[in-house]
């Protein structure tokens, strides 16, 4: 319930403007929300959404060797610290994987999506939105 708490306490600052944004030395973006007697650090991450792509005629093993890039391509931005979260969605629609990129800027989410090799060969396709989380957040 706190959590959800959080969400709507999030939204109405959205809403009205009344959060303090500032840039921290990395460049990212954040503000302090009070809940209680907690303050959580909000900070700017992107969410991307992984979307089937319009070439899906690869042969099979055309698709394994994309595919394994793909996540090749995860892992790095993983090792640089860039990623934060990713995984696959458990059904077969066209939302084909969800992933949290610990970047500053659209601009640098686009280069990261961009450089998958699986969006470059048309096999995916991607949305990216700005998405506040506190800081240390986790799945649980």
């Amino acid at each position: 319930m706190k959590k959800l708490g959080i969400l709507l306490a999030l939204m109405l600052f959205s809403i009205a403007g009344q959060a303090q944004v500032e840039v921290d030395a990395e460049g990212f973006e954040t503000f302090k929300m009070q809940e209680g007697d907690t303050t959580y650090l909000m900070k700017k991450y992107f969410l991307v959404f992984l979307k089937r792509g319009t070439e899906r005629s690869q042969d099979q093993a055309e698709a394994l060797k994309i595919q394994t890039a793909h996540l090749a391509h995860m892992d790095s931005l993983a090792n640089i610290g860039q990623l934060d979260l990713a995984g696959p969605m458990g059904d077969d629609t066209d939302l084909r994987g969800i992933v949290v990129l610990r970047v500053p800027t659209m601009e640098a989410a686009e280069a990261c999506v961009k450089a998958d090799p699986a969006v470059r060969a048309n096999r995916l396709s991607y949305e990216i939105h700005p998405w506040w989380a506190a800081v240390g957040s986790k799945l649980r």
